[in-house]
């Protein structure tokens, strides 16, 4: 199910239907994805359960936990296990989002902060499926090219948890904002095109980038233009 065929130019020689229906499930199962992270986040903002995840100990429990479900993932997602791991994992990514919520929920307009960020992620998210839809070149090549860029951006978030910086938060915000939304429109394209044939694999891409455009903004909208009490 998984094996890539390309054909003469760039494409993926995958009937047209098959491609369709990749793309539906991959939508569908990204939208119930939501639901766990939602759940996630309000449940670690009301019971204050990640207020002590701050600095190392936060970046290590981070880290941990979300290459061990990246691992349990790609072990599952060719058997029935793969859509609950993958929801769990998203649930785990609510939990780790509750900390930015609830600074941001902090400032007097921080739940309007936190609607801009939505609003705009899924502008963007809007934007990228349009282009994906139109463009007809191959942006396969891109790949290497923002994988470098998202590892930069990985490296310099563990460096700032210990220096504390926040101009160098915001570089680092303004930066995976660009990063991951050009992602979004690579591994839109790579559905589209036949080069992903996994529905769970295509899931956890999207909102991996969807995860970090919206963390990333709120992130920044908080730090530009919380208002405090």
């Amino acid at each position: 199910m998984n094996e890539q065929v390309r054909t003469a130019d760039y494409g993926y020689a995958l009937p047209e239907a098959q491609r369709n229906r990749v793309l539906r499930n991959t939508y569908w199962l990204l939208a119930l994805s939501l639901l766990p992270t939602v759940l996630g986040a309000w449940i670690g903002v009301a019971t204050g359960m990640t207020r002590v995840l701050s600095g190392g100990l936060g970046l290590i429990v981070f880290l941990g936990g979300a290459f061990a479900f990246l691992f349990a993932i790609e072990k599952t997602k060719n058997s029935a296990a793969g859509v609950p791991v993958l929801l769990a994992f998203t649930f785990f990514m609510g939990l780790m989002l509750s900390r930015l919520i609830a600074m941001v929920l902090g400032f007097k307009n921080g739940p309007s902060l936190i609607m801009t960020a939505f609003g705009g992620t899924a502008g963007v998210f809007f934007v990228m499926a349009s282009l994906a839809s139109v463009i007809k070149r191959d942006l396969s090549g891109m790949g290497k090219f923002l994988f470098v860029g998202a590892l930069a951006i990985m490296i310099g978030g563990i460096i700032n948890v210990f220096v504390g910086s926040t101009v160098g938060m915001m570089v680092i915000s303004v930066m995976a904002i660009g990063i991951f939304s050009a992602y979004m429109l690579y591994d839109l394209k790579q559905i589209i095109d036949g080069g992903e044939t996994n529905y769970i694999s295509a899931t956890l891409a999207l909102y991996l980038d969807i995860f970090n455009v919206f963390q990333s903004l709120l992130a920044l909208l908080g730090l530009a233009g919380g208002e405090r009490e």
